[in-house]
Order: structure tokens, then C-alpha cells, then sequence
């Protein structure tokens, strides 16, 4: 299953580390980037290397990822000889310029888990696929690259904002400035395109769940997999919300079963309604979905 919430833990906090497992998500990204303070990094990299040495492939209750820095940090080797020894599942790559870092990365690990006894490609990568100025332009590039470890693309604002000199993401109503509405849905298209899962940004404001659950649904229904989530509090909406409804549920079934029904049929007609191959392909979506969160 993809996982539906994705929390960030900074990597040198031994308070938050220390509540991580409790929170509910279902995968965790143990932060050497940007949660982390320079002169913090060597402390984080222990700090990160023994939770994921304290927690073995097999006895995991979520999937645990590490975000490294980027490839043109000179920092991005260093994490990786921190904790590719005990095989987190996946690495969240920042700042990627396209594909092309996505592969460098992707050699790194071939070199890594070799030398740490680790199946061949088990490291999957999740790139944050839109933090430089040229990223968005290179979005449709990860459709024909042929990237056996990518897990996804997601998409950021803040560092967005940063590369291009803007002094907000937002419009004057609170809602993504139209350049970062753009960059957005060129990441959820882009991941369709490439056959992974897209992953929604954070939501800032981690005491509004009422907003959160509705930006949630809102994404849900527009094709996005999953959130990232910035707050512990934030995991039981974004998990709720990414999970098909009980009536959600029911209609698929009801749709499936129709078309069972109907035989050959490519349209049938339902509640007054008349649907087709694209909304059984949906229902199909909508029932796998629910018997991978019931597991």
C-alpha cells in the first residue's frame, strides 16, 4: 500500500523521535535536511542511524524514510554511510533538478546496498520533485526515464519560493499563488505519467484539522495517494481522509457487481446515471485501496 500519511521527524530531536512510533503514520521521514541545523548534522545522522538500527526490517509498525540533503550539498554521501547500514525503506531526495538526480542516486544505492548485504533496489526513492527553478520544467521527464526505484513525486513550496525570489506562495485569499497551483498539478501529472503515486504537499497550519481534512478530500479526489504530514496531529486526519468511505465503498462494489452483470456491457446505467469503462476502473481503484488499509 502507499502510505497515506508521511511525517516528518527531525533527525537530531530525541523528543520527537522518541514519540514517533505512536503517532500512527504510515511512514516516517527521518529528517537530515532542512529540520536540521548545519552544526546538527553529524549528531542527527547517529541519532537517525541507531532508530533505524532499533527497528529491523520485518519488525517495522510503519515504513521508515530518510531524508537526505541534496546531491549538491557535499552532504548527501555522508547520510547515505550514516544509515544505509540498517536499510531504511526509502530515501526522500530534496532539490532534484529531474530524473537524471533521481539516477545518480539510484547508482549510490546499487553501491551501498552491495556493500551493506541488501537486496538489490529494496531502497526506494521519493524525490521532491519541484524545489529548483528548472524542476517543474522536468516533471514529464520521469514518465520515459525508467526509474525501477521511484516511489512517487511530490511536490514543495518553500524552497520553490526561495529558488525564484518570491516573497510569498499565496494569493491574496490564502490559496496557492497561480504558479504554484501550476507546479502542483504538473506533479500530479507528472506521477501518473511516470505510473507512481503522487504525495500532497504539507499543510502548514497543523492546528486547523477541520482545513486540513477538507484540502485532504479535496486532493484525494483530484488523484493525489497520500500527505505529508509536518505535526503528529496531522496523521489521523490525512489517514482518514486518503481512505475510502464506507459508502465509498459500498457504491464500488455496487458498480463492480453491475458491471459482473452486465456481461460484455461498456456503459450500464445506475442510480439514473450512465457510467463506463472509466468509473469501473475507478470502483476497481476505490476496493483495492480499502483491502490494502484493512491489512
Amino acid at each position: 500500500m502507499t502510505p497515506r500519511s508521511w511525517l516528518f521527524i527531525p533527525g537530531d530531536s530525541d523528543k520527537k523521535l522518541g514519540k514517533a512510533d505512536g503517532a500512527g503514520a504510515d511512514a516516517l521521514i527521518l529528517d537530515l535536511e532542512d529540520a536540521v541545523a548545519p552544526q546538527n548534522k553529524p549528531e542527527a545522522r547517529e541519532k537517525v542511524a541507531a532508530f533505524l538500527r532499533e527497528r529491523k526490517i520485518g519488525t517495522r509498525h510503519c515504513e521508515l524514510w530518510v531524508r537526505i540533503n541534496p546531491l549538491t550539498s557535499g552532504l548527501a554521501l555522508d547520510d547515505l554511510v550514516a544509515v544505509m547500514p540498517f536499510a531504511p525503506d526509502g530515501l526522500m531526495l530534496p532539490k532534484p533538478d529531474g530524473p537524471e538526480d533521481v539516477r545518480t542516486l539510484s547508482l549510490y544505492l546499487d553501491a551501498f546496498e552491495a556493500q551493506n548485504g541488501l537486496d538489490l533496489g529494496s531502497t526506494r526513492i521519493l524525490p521532491v520533485a519541484t524545489e529548483t527553478a528548472v524542476a517543474p520544467f522536468r516533471l514529464a521527464d520521469y514518465a520515459g526515464a525508467n526509474l525501477s526505484r521511484l516511489a512517487g513525486l511530490t511536490w514543495g513550496a518553500e524552497d520553490l519560493s526561495a529558488a525564484i525570489g518570491a516573497s510569498t506562495n499565496l494569493d491574496a485569499t490564502g490559496a496557492w499563488a497561480i504558479t504554484f497551483r501550476m507546479v502542483r498539478s504538473l506533479t500530479l501529472l507528472g506521477a501518473h505519467a511516470a505510473g507512481v503515486p503522487a504525495i500532497e504537499t504539507l499543510f502548514v497550519d497543523f492546528r486547523d484539522e477541520e482545513g486540513l481534512a477538507a484540502s485532504c478530500r479535496a486532493a484525494r479526489a483530484e488523484g493525489f495517494s497520500g500527505r505529508i504530514a509536518i505535526h503528529p496531529a496531522q496523521v489521523d486526519a490525512i489517514n482518514r481522509s486518503f481512505t475510502p468511505s464506507e459508502e465509498e465503498i459500498a457504491f464500488a462494489r455496487r458498480v463492480v457487481d453491475a458491471f459482473a452483470a452486465a456481461s460484455d456491457a461498456g456503459t450500464i446505467g445506475l442510480d439514473g446515471k450512465m457510467l463506463d469503462i472509466p468509473h469501473l476502473k475507478q470502483a476497481r481503484q476505490t476496493l483495492a485501496l480499502a483491502e490494502a488499509v484493512s491489512r
